[in-house]
């Protein structure tokens, strides 16, 4: 069966997972605003309230190649269903909490949790489609994020002014939703796409891709490259330093903040689809080239910004950037799985993760000893590697290399 959307006939399940990565994106927007007003309830300092969120990610990161052994071992819909559950769990449980360390425990162990749905989700995005489909699956799919992580937020904060408990039931509510439409709608999906009558579920059965083996693909380090900057710039430095740029170094209301950020989200809300589209039909290389270097452009013109309107200008093009960069290096990756590849999908996404934490200490460090210029100078030289790998790219969609 077919979903039919604004790209060509796309499987229902790309359709199914972005209803899910919706509800998910909701859900931890609602109680990210909730959590540090809820540890702090408990009369610990910031440091204890922020050591809340860093725990999940944390986990997440710790985590990522033991949930990519168990997708290898006992299959996508099944670690997808687990790992759903554990944050769903843990997160109600963490709305009756009723000290510190018990928050703080049951918050680990969303980050567990998290790490088992990205990483099946992702693994069972990239082996449904077919891979000249692949990068538009992927622009929808990260669609369902973006436009639950623009909503969630505005719902949180509201839910916080009358329950600083209710967001966790809510985020539980919202993982409940989307675990319901993965049984329902995934339970008798066929891992397979065709390519010239040949059904990958069936030439593919039982095997999988070790991470040793990606890891002697040029391709694979690229996308491994890619992955690691983006977390450090776009996800990492931009939520990071831009802040904190705009209100102590340009003097600005945080307001422009705001604003800055919609920008970015508007600009990568447009650009999504069709870089998708370009990945798809021009190649990996040329959609990956111009977001490395949209990217690089961006934070060149915040290193020099004289002013908020080339501030403004910088944050929209690191939003067309993310979407870019964002997209093919996971098309990347799905391109040279042959059957099952857990633990590779799990070490794309801990490039990124580590990439998100690493990057805002060092550009705070910089910001502290020398100038917010050298922070945000050293992003285009950490994009160079990302930049010459990607320049030596091959074509990596098997079904154009006949």
């Amino acid at each position: 069966m077919r979903w039919r959307g604004n790209f060509d006939q796309l499987p229902r399940e790309v359709a199914v997972l972005t209803a899910v990565s919706f509800s998910v994106a909701v859900g931890y927007g609602v109680v990210v605003p909730a959590i540090p007003v809820f540890a702090r309830s408990f009369g610990v300092g910031n440091t204890a309230a922020g050591a809340v969120i860093s725990t999940f990610a944390f986990m997440r990161l710790a985590t990522g190649l033991f949930g990519g052994r168990l997708v290898d071992r006992f299959g996508e819909r099944l670690v997808l269903a687990v790992g759903v559950s554990v944050v769903a769990i843990s997160s109600a449980l963490a709305g009756l909490a009723q000290s510190y360390p018990e928050l703080l425990l049951l918050r680990s162990l969303g980050g567990i949790g998290s790490s088992m749905f990205t990483i099946s989700a992702a693994s069972l995005l990239l082996r449904i489609v077919p891979d000249d489909q692949r990068g538009r699956s992927q622009s929808i799919y990260q669609s369902g994020f973006l436009t639950g992580g623009i909503t969630g937020p505005a719902i949180g904060g509201l839910l916080t002014t009358i329950s600083i408990r209710a967001p966790f039931f809510v985020y539980a509510l919202s993982l409940a939703i989307a675990g319901l439409i993965a049984a329902i709608f995934l339970s008798h999906s066929r891992l397979s796409a065709t390519h010239g009558g040949v059904d990958i579920a069936e030439r593919e059965q039982g095997t999988h891709t070790s991470l040793r083996e990606a890891l002697k693909m040029e391709s694979y380090l690229t996308a491994l490259a890619c992955s690691f900057a983006l977390g450090w710039t776009i996800f990492g430095m931009r939520a990071s330093l831009v802040p904190l740029f705009i209100t102590e170094h340009m003097k600005l209301s945080p307001s422009w903040t705001g604003v800055g950020f919609t920008i970015a989200s508007i600009a990568g809300a447009l650009t999504l689809l069709p870089a998708g589209q370009l990945s798809d039909t021009r190649g990996r290389r040329p959609a990956l080239l111009f977001g490395i270097l949209t990217a690089m452009i961006s934070f060149m013109l915040l290193t020099w910004s004289p002013n908020i309107t080339l501030v403004i200008v910088a944050m929209g093009l690191t939003g067309v950037a993310g979407s870019f960069f964002g997209t093919t290096p996971a098309a990347i990756v799905g391109d040279i799985l042959h059957g099952r590849g857990g633990q590779v999908i799990a070490l794309f996404q801990m490039a990124s993760d580590f990439g998100s934490i690493l990057g805002p200490l060092v550009a705070g460090w910089l910001a502290d000893r020398y100038s917010y210029q050298a922070a945000f100078a050293i992003a285009p030289l950490i994009l160079i590697p990302a930049l010459i790998l990607t320049m030596r790219l091959g074509e990596t969609r098997r079904s154009h290399l006949a």
